[in-house]
């Protein structure tokens, strides 16, 4: 193997050839191309504050560039540059010696290019005459190993370690972004042995591509992957935007999210860098915190939560890369008693370890991460974990955990915080009771009462099924006492909360396909498939749901409760659906079973042109004369005696009977309160009504009563009447003008009915039907009446007559 070396010297004052330096000596083999890539990397400046005259022992103090650097062609540079002393105008000059490594050859003895950091091979002086140097056959390495004194190096730099090699690695990776990684530190020879720590801890291949320099005053221009900077230049560096690590300064307090790099920084710490090259002969990216965490925990060294997780969870997924005695040593690492700072993600990686090495490793093997796993689910509520089967606790060490564990779990389950506890702990803590064995059947109805409405309420927080649902159905798979009793406390819920439990089944498939009854689930579950099929069709769905249940409403009358409340859960039944509701079950099965209000709810709140709604109020009056008091019973009479005013002869004194039912039922809905309002008037404005309860009509004054009044006898139907029926239009005007003193709104609506509606209508009739109207007025009144019609007929002429003179004797 030959090696061209090359050496390169600064420029004297005054040299007009070339203002940086020169190359005083250039082997064979390296073109002037190369040479002008070349220079730059061997430039050199002096720090800030060097003296222009420094002593020998100043001179031997300035710091040395070693580099190593990539060139265009895939061949690279290995060398020094060092301050030396000058003569004449220039007493201090830098002298570079470096050897270009063709592409593809490795350096002597395959070493790395760090290896010649301390090189005897470096020399400070152009061989004499600049006589062409002989390619080099060997490039030794320095007095020591690089690694020598690396442990010490890395534990006076522990604040820094984690982020400096995590920053190490990024640079070393194919695609190089962002500018070089700067290391700051006083003495160059300490970015040396950074680098040193990088050559070790790295795998082969990417150390080979970090390409660096230990010493430079211009960080930002640098093509290089890693740099070194004294502390003077860490400003401009920053500002240049590049990475800076100041180790020369205080400790950083953030520290690196890189989770292969603070493993590494733990390995360096304790003392343990053979471990990396163990490391790297596991499967896997070699970059993972797994495999190393691994190494790590088996080889003694304390990890922190995050790492522990990583190192069970790679060999979770890999339990055949690691032998017996490895195995052993991880799970004796993970289940240490010391360990206080566990996390919950570490817990998960466990538990997913402990399923991968169950039936794989012996029971003695897996039992302390067993204990570790149910000892976390009792202590430390985690109820995400995977537990391990029940035959994990067979033998001493089972009956050992349930002796600590038993009455915790016992004591937990049955204080009467059930309602507070979130669903998942509950579930854990049973599932727990069973893996160790402990009875707790007393307390088990207690548990499972407290149980079931949590899980209504849990699940309806979000949307979709809930995060307990796995456990939960393992639970109920794993228990049967357990899925028994919960099951009958959600039916015995049901009825109460229908919607609520309906919604619960879509999103948890419970089992509940067995021997067990369980009418109100089987409804809840059979809900969603009917209105899916059936649509809008609620009475369909209704009897579906209700045959679903396999119970008649006259044998269990909860389960009226159940299908109502699923059908009609936030709405009232229309008044048809009402009426079938009344029909398909007795009225006391409707009492027994609540629904009797969903009826009454129905009826009050149907519209107003719902000629059905009153016929249902006499129903609902009849069937259930006890449970309908207050408001919603006198609005019901109401509605009957609406009922009778249309249809019937209702008893005497209904228009006063309608004002007291009125204010009974108030608050009354707008459409409600012009049902009641208009079958009054209309009766009123009948043909046939007794004068009595006109009377009592008018003496109320009742301003809302007779607006309805007044809008009905502006109506269609009764303009048409007065104009055709001469002896209805004697028979108002008789009713319209016989009260003129009772009461403001009466007396202004008459009027204006008399001359707004009456008057047109008898201007339309011929002479013969007005001179029946002035003959009905006299015979059912008197004869002062009849010449009050005539007097208030003609005055209405005369005034059209007087303003049609008027305005002729005005024009003339």
């Amino acid at each position: 193997m030959s090696l061209a070396q090359v050496h390169y010297i600064s420029a004297a004052p005054g040299d007009a050839e070339k203002t940086a330096g020169r190359f005083t000596a250039v082997g064979p083999g390296v073109s002037q191309a190369l040479l002008a890539e070349i220079e730059p990397l061997v430039g050199y400046a002096l720090p800030d504050g060097a003296s222009d005259r420094p002593a020998d022992a100043e001179l031997r103090s300035l710091p040395q560039a070693f580099t190593y650097a990539a060139l265009s062609d895939g061949s690279r540079l290995v060398g020094r540059t060092a301050p030396a002393r000058g003569e004449g105008p220039a007493p201090v000059r830098f002298h570079a010696h470096a050897v270009h490594i063709p592409s593809g050859v490795p350096l002597p003895g395959d070493r790395l290019p760090v290896e010649a950091w301390r090189s005897p091979h470096w020399v400070s002086v152009t061989p004499v005459g600049g006589a062409l140097p002989d390619p080099l056959g060997a490039l030794p390495p320095g007095p020591a190993p690089v690694r020598e004194g690396l442990d010490d190096f890395a534990v006076s730099r522990g604040p820094w370690l984690a982020a400096v090699l995590a920053d190490l690695r990024r640079a070393s990776e194919e695609a190089l972004a962002g500018g070089p990684v700067v290391l700051v530190e006083r003495q160059n020879a300490d970015v040396a042995r950074w680098l040193g720590l990088a050559a070790v801890t790295l795998p082969r291949d990417s150390v080979e591509r970090l390409t660096f320099t230990t010493y430079t005053r211009r960080p930002g221009s640098s093509a290089l992957r890693v740099v070194g900077a004294l502390p003077e230049d860490a400003a401009a560096a920053r500002e240049a935007g590049l990475r800076v690590h100041v180790c020369a300064d205080r400790p950083p307090v953030d520290g690196t999210p890189d989770m292969w790099a603070r493993t590494a920084a733990r390995v360096w710490r304790s003392r343990a860098p053979e471990l990396f090259q163990e490391a790297r002969e596991l499967p896997g990216d070699p970059f993972a915190a797994g495999p190393l965490a691994v190494i790590a925990l088996c080889n003694g060294v304390a990890l922190g939560p995050e790492e522990r997780a990583a190192a069970a969870g790679w060999a979770a997924e890999r339990p055949y890369a690691l032998d017996a005695e490895r195995i052993g040593r991880l799970v004796e690492a993970l289940a240490s008693p010391g360990i206080d700072d566990r996390m919950g993600s570490e817990f998960d990686a466990v538990g997913r370890l402990f399923g991968a090495l169950d039936g794989r490793c012996p029971a003695s093997v897996t039992a302390p991460l067993a204990a570790m796993l149910v000892t976390e689910a009792v202590r430390g509520g985690n109820g995400s974990l995977e537990l391990p089967r029940r035959d994990a606790f067979a033998g001493p060490d089972g009956e050992a955990i349930a002796g600590v564990l038993g009455p915790e779990i016992l004591t937990e389950l049955e204080s009467g915080a059930g309602g507070a506890r979130p669903v998942a702990r509950t579930v854990q803590l049973l599932r727990v009771a069973r893996l160790l064995g402990v009875n707790g059947t007393e307390l088990l109805p207690g548990v499972v009462d407290r149980l079931a409405p949590a899980l209504l309420a849990e699940a309806s927080e979000e949307p979709g099924p809930p995060a307990f649902a796995p456990a939960l159905l393992e639970l109920l798979d794993e228990q049967f006492d357990v899925r028994t009793a919960l099951l009958g406390a959600l039916d015995r819920i049901a009825p109460a909360a229908p919607g609520a439990v309906a919604r619960f089944l879509e999103r948890v498939a419970l089992p509940f396909t067995g021997t067990q009854a369980l009418p109100h689930l089987r409804m809840c579950a059979e809900v969603p498939g009917a209105m899916t099929t059936l649509g809008r069709d609620r009475t369909a769905v209704w009897h579906r749901v209700l045959r679903a249940a396999g119970l008649s409403p006259f044998a269990e009358p909860l389960v009226l409760r159940t299908a109502v409340g699923l059908v009609w859960e936030d709405r009232a039944p229309t008044v048809e659906e009402a009426r079938m509701l009344l029909e398909a079950a007795t009225s006391d099965a409707h009492r027994a079973a609540g629904t009797w209000a969903r009826l009454v709810d129905a009826a009050l709140g149907a519209p107003a042109d719902t000629e059905d709604a009153t016929a249902l109020a006499h129903d609902l009056l009849r069937a259930f004369p006890q449970e309908i008091g207050g408001r919603e019973r006198a609005a019901l009479q109401l509605l009957d005696l609406c009922r009778d005013l249309r249809t019937g002869a209702p008893e005497p004194g209904w228009a006063e009977q309608v004002r007291t039912l009125r204010d009974r039922a108030e608050p009354l809905e707008p459409a409600f309160q012009e049902r009641a309002f208009t079958a009054l008037v209309e009766r009123l404005l009948a043909p046939d009504r007794p004068g009595a309860e006109l009377y009592d009509f008018v003496r109320s004054d009742d301003a809302e009563l007779i607006a309805a009044y007044d809008r009905a006898a502006r109506a269609e139907p009764t303009r048409t009447r007065l104009r055709t029926h001469p002896a209805y239009a004697a028979d108002c005007f008789t009713h319209w003008t016989a009260h003129p003193h009772a009461g403001p709104a009466w007396t202004t609506t008459a009027a204006a009915l008399l001359d707004e509606v009456l008057r047109p209508a008898v201007r339309a009739m011929t002479a013969e039907a007005v001179a029946e109207v002035e003959e009905t007025v006299g015979r059912t009144g008197s004869s002062g009446r009849a010449n009050a019609f005539r007097d208030w007929n003609r005055s209405r002429a005369l005034g059209r007559l007087g303003r049609r003179i008027a305005g002729r004797v005005r024009r003339g």
